[in-house]
């Protein structure tokens, strides 16, 4: 049997809201499992958290950068947001932003090409300035967004120099109309992803395994209703719906208007925009999303390990 410390146990209490007892007998029951405790208490009815959402222990920022019909989204990570209010880091991140443009959302790709203006690549680039700052810092991961016809729009979220924030949201829309309509209504889907946080474009597009740990809890959940089989498929159903057009781009409600899906928005947008309009896909990269530095190691010993390759 897994030895249950108050630190699994805070952990869980913290993602989910659940009361301390609960989330201990959560993961006696799952062995340990974190993730296996979250969906037990789902299933229970006893989490108040909708999703597992990752502990974020991060700084640094988000970069945004677009050319023509390209866009590509950077992180960079650094020790103390004191730092990344410098303004040689911004410049620092701005400038990787647009040389991922080249580099097809590869990370290993981008830190090996050149940096501007120099002999040095990326990786040595950032290595420099650790030296000089005296902090850690890491180039975390990139993202790219392409269309073949059409726009990349893009918007961030507590922007602090132009193209820099702690969100940074690029759109693809794939158009022959108004370049500078199109930009407009890109721009508002990308607010919508900010605020929204889909999970993927389209149904087909989503993860399968997040797909099967949904329908799993649902089922249980529709089980301890008592209700026969018939029912709880029907039940399951109903609330797989509502998973998609909750998590789904297209399928959520535009948060601009409140009223229509997304969906239904880009073909209203297409009296403005003068051609038919098509979302083709979305980047949202959030700063320090999914680090998680566990109870006993800081975010310095995180980036230190990371850059070590370790």
């Amino acid at each position: 049997m897994a030895n249950i410390t108050a630190s699994m146990v805070k952990e869980l209490r913290e993602t989910t809201g659940a009361g301390m007892m609960d989330c201990k007998g959560a993961l006696t029951e799952t062995n340990g499992d974190m993730e296996a405790a979250v969906d037990y208490l789902r299933a229970k009815g006893l989490a108040k958290a909708a999703k597992k959402a990752s502990r974020v222990a991060a700084e640094g920022l988000v970069g945004i950068a677009t050319e023509g019909k390209i866009g590509a989204a950077v992180e960079v990570n650094s020790e103390t947001d004191f730092v990344a209010r410098n303004e040689q880091f911004q410049q620092t991140v701005s400038t990787i932003a647009n040389v991922a443009l080249s580099c097809e959302g590869d990370v290993e790709k981008l830190i090996a090409a050149g940096y501007p203006n120099s002999s040095k690549s990326v990786a040595e680039y950032v290595s420099e300035m650790v030296g000089s700052i005296g902090e850690n810092m890491n180039v975390r991961r990139t993202a790219a967004i392409s269309v073949t016809n059409g726009v990349i729009a893009s918007y961030m979220h507590n922007q602090v120099a132009a193209g820099l924030g702690k969100i940074g949201v690029l759109v693809g829309i794939e158009t022959e109309g108004d370049e500078a309509a199109a930009l407009a209504f890109g721009k508002q889907v990308a607010m919508h992803v900010a605020a929204a946080n889909p999970l993927a474009l389209t149904p087909e597009q989503l993860d399968q395994d997040v797909v099967e740990r949904e329908r799993a809890v649902y089922s249980e959940q529709a089980r301890e209703s008592g209700k026969p089989e018939n029912i709880v498929e029907k039940m399951v159903d109903g609330r797989m719906r509502k998973f998609y057009e909750e998590s789904v781009l297209l399928s959520q409600t535009f948060v601009i208007d409140g009223e229509n899906t997304v969906e239904k928005a880009a073909k209203l947008a297409e009296g403005d925009i003068g051609a038919p309009v098509k979302i083709t896909g979305f980047i949202r990269m959030q700063l320090g999303e999914g680090i998680d530095t566990g109870p006993d190691e800081d975010f310095a010993s995180e980036v230190a390990k990371t850059a070590s390759g370790g």
